[in-house]
């Protein structure tokens, strides 16, 4: 079975806006959309950009590396559920 992530974009940025999620579960959104077929259509700068305006560059940077090397998935790491 093959499923992904649609409408990404607005996922993530529904994501980043709310206070509720954590970077941990946008790390986890950024990695599916990453593989997503809309990856695409995104507007990385758009979305970068959001994250950086609620967290920090070192929090973009953070995001980025749980989701390119898939450790936003992984559980028991504290660090990040910030």
């Amino acid at each position: 079975m093959h499923w992904e992530l649609a409408c990404c974009e607005n996922v993530l940025l529904e994501e980043i806006g709310n206070p509720k999620m954590k970077r941990r579960d946008v790390a986890k959104t950024y990695a599916l959309t990453l593989r997503s077929s809309d990856s695409k259509r995104v507007d990385w700068g758009k979305v970068n950009r959001a994250i950086i305006a609620r967290w920090s560059e070192s929090a973009l940077l953070w995001i980025k590396q749980q989701a390119w090397s898939g450790k936003a998935f992984d559980a028991g790491e504290e660090r990040g559920d910030g």
